[in-house]
């Protein structure tokens, strides 16, 4: 009989731990039929693969690109939930005949999120809704975040996949969170047996974090050697029998009989990991070893290949159980700490999957990028291959150390500590202007009968409308904008010389409304239009201005025809999507409405799921951060995060010389973006 087949008359279920859109049909009918599978896993790492290595999925997202921006993440998604549904259909059946003990496709929440309880429980609850099938299961870390976010979901009904587990005690967290979950759910519901869980052992992790440590010791001579030899490769096994005992004690306690009584599932343990990363060991260890009722070893391809070929199917799971003991009693006396090494484990699975999502998103990102023919260039064309190789090294950090999720995030310790999260409304501010489209119409239409635009400003609040001017120039119908942000005299009589103060809007932007510049500006400018057109002139005259300051005051006092109020969380320099942008944009005829419509595509492109290699935004900020600071300590990160604001001055004038050229319009389109998002 096919060994693979055979493991179920020893209690094993066999899970597929892999996924493909084309393994969906005739492949997976000959695994269930002719192996037994009865389940599949699938992780970030497995779709990264499928979706980069194959063609299976180009149709849909040919569809997807076509239908509109979407962040990276999100196209990953709807790949995976429609593998999910199709193989969640096909194994129904298994489902049904099992009583609900098999049949199941298991889904992982995002791994970015590991750390994060009310995250996962939200993900995990939209996944459950999204996929919409009943043999479906969130795959949830069991970390310190992500054990009570488990026992949430367990307590809505939701069949959960607990990933990432080493150790006993995490076990038993986790078990108890399994437990507490289905009493919480049994207070309104009688019936308890449509909920699921497994609770996943990494099986080959385990002996490979141990081996490094026993070489370490043989290397540097210390300990026995002999003693240190004898645990090797004996530890994984030992531990999941050990652990499998306290399985057995934990659902045979009166506890459990009272939810047993209502049809609950023991929570099974499942072995994951279960590919032999040493090759002086069997190809089928981890199989062969951990064989016993009630568990589930979810294999990759070419593990069940080799165990269909050679393996051996019967029970082992309780084989020398003390021998197991002895092997675990072992380790602190050989100045191995177990604990230390499993918790670590946890640390470090959680950031393999965060790197094995990080080149997800890449190949998706660069799919979309390929498909749609965008023109956001790559930088490193240019450049020197000393600042390529630097930008690129300082990428790397930036992706290991998830900084762009933290920049989005708001986390001031990308800078110095202090304040910094304080600042940083320029991240979200364009879904926040919708209220403001209206209003800045009203004053298009308002300009449109006057020849000239002079802005007041100083500083930050000036770069923005500068670059505006230089990237769209004159708009058929509407009035030149001109920026002034001088006090030198001949500045201020060249700059009324080219204006006819009868036929003139005047903008004055202050964020504080306390800076001597601009109010000195707006004063000469009011009383010298005020010579021509009288007591009228606060109506041609606008104010841009942080609410409650005191240009703000004075603008109200004074008769301004538009008061726009900015937002104090944005520095002027960061400033160009806010009000202080948007304000000049819209007088000098920009569709503003269409301009934040199409800085969307750069949103996502530059989005805190987009990994840097095809994070535009952030290779920029990188590039002219490594390129303008001393590469010393932490001024590479600070760099890259605040260099991101130069990318709008640079992005206009890439896009002016391209609108000279007559350069494709997708490309004007991103690069306008770019520019909008991130001055």
């Amino acid at each position: 009989m096919n060994p693979l087949k055979a493991l179920n008359r020893h209690g094993q279920s066999v899970w597929l731990d892999f996924m493909r859109r084309n393994l969906i049909g005739k492949e997976l009918t000959k695994l269930l039929d002719e192996d037994g599978v009865v389940g599949i896993t699938s992780n970030p790492a497995i779709f990264e693969k499928a979706i980069g290595q194959s063609a299976d999925y180009d149709q849909q997202l040919a569809t997807l690109f076509a239908e509109g921006d979407r962040a990276p993440w999100s196209l990953f998604e709807a790949l995976a939930i429609r593998d999910i549904q199709m193989a969640a259909d096909q194994l129904r059946p298994v489902y049904d005949a099992t009583k609900r003990r098999d049949g199941y496709v298991s889904l992982e929440v995002s791994p970015y999120l590991a750390n994060d309880t009310e995250g996962t429980v939200t993900e995990a609850r939209r996944l459950w809704k999204a996929v919409d099938r009943p043999n479906l299961m969130v795959k949830v870390p069991a970390t310190k975040a992500g054990v009570p976010a488990i026992r949430t979901l367990i307590g809505d009904g939701i069949n959960i996949n607990v990933t990432l587990l080493f150790g006993l005690q995490p076990y038993l967290d986790v078990a108890e969170a399994y437990m507490s979950g289905l009493e919480h759910y049994a207070e309104t519901h009688d019936d308890l047996g449509h909920i699921a869980s497994v609770a996943s052992f990494f099986i080959s992790r385990i002996d490979s974090a141990v081996e490094a440590k026993i070489d370490a010791k043989l290397k540097s001579g210390e300990g026995d050697a002999k003693a240190l030899e004898q645990v090797k490769g004996k530890v994984a096994i030992a531990n999941a029998r050990i652990t499998y005992q306290r399985y057995k004690e934990v659902f045979s306690t009166d506890r459990w009989g009272k939810l047993a009584e209502r049809n609950a599932q023991t929570q099974r343990l499942l072995w994951a990991s279960t590919g032999t990363k040493n090759p002086a060991y069997p190809d089928t260890l981890y199989i062969d070893q951990l064989i016993g009722p009630h568990t589930v070893n979810t294999m990759p391809p070419a593990t069940m290949d080799a165990f269909r070929d050679h393996g051996t199917a019967r029970t082992t799971i309780e084989d020398d159980l003390d021998g197991a003991a002895r092997t675990l009693a072992a380790l602190p006396k050989l100045g191995i700490k177990f604990d230390e090494i499993t918790d670590k484990l946890v640390v470090d699975g959680v950031q393999l999957f965060a790197d094995a999502a990080d080149k997800l998103i890449e190949v998706v990102e660069k799919k979309r990028v390929k498909f749609l023919g965008d023109k956001l260039a790559t930088l490193s064309a240019a450049l020197p291959e000393t600042l390529v190789k630097a930008v690129d090294a300082e990428a790397e950090a930036w992706r290991a150390g998830g900084r762009i999720r933290r920049l989005w995030a708001r986390d001031k310790s990308l800078w110095t500590g202090a304040d910094e999260e304080k600042w940083l409304g320029w991240l979200d501010i364009v879904p926040r202007l919708g209220n403001m489209i209206e209003k800045l119409n009203a004053l298009a239409g308002e300009a449109a009968r006057y020849k000239h635009i002079l802005l007041l400003g100083m500083g930050g609040s000036s770069l923005g409308p500068v670059v505006l001017a230089q990237t769209f120039g004159p708009q058929a119908g509407y009035p030149r904008l001109h920026v002034l942000d001088s006090t030198d005299p001949a500045q201020i009589r060249a700059f009324e010389a080219r204006i006819d103060l009868a036929s003139t809007l005047f903008i004055v932007s202050s964020k504080s409304g306390g800076t001597l510049e601009p109010n000195i500006l707006k004063q000469y400018f009011f009383e010298r239009a005020r010579t021509v057109v009288g007591d009228e002139v606060g109506k041609r005259f606008v104010a841009v201005t942080d609410p409650g300051s005191k240009m703000q005051q004075v603008a109200e006092r004074d008769g301004f025809g538009h008061v726009f109020l900015g937002d104090p969380s944005i520095g002027g320099r960061y400033s160009v999507l806010s009000a202080f942008g948007m304000v000049p944009a819209a007088a000098m005829g920009v569709d503003t409405a269409r301009f934040l419509d199409a800085t969307q595509t750069m949103i996502r492109s530059c989005g805190p799921d987009v990994p840097p290699a095809v994070n535009p935004g952030l290779k920029l900020g990188l590039t002219l951060g490594v390129a303008g600071l001393p590469r010393q300590g932490d001024d590479h990160r600070r760099a890259g995060a605040g260099g991101f604001r130069h990318l709008g001055r640079t992005a206009h004038r890439g896009i002016d010389r391209q609108e000279r050229q007559g350069a494709d319009p997708r490309g004007r389109r991103a690069g306008r973006c770019a520019g909008g998002l991130w001055q």
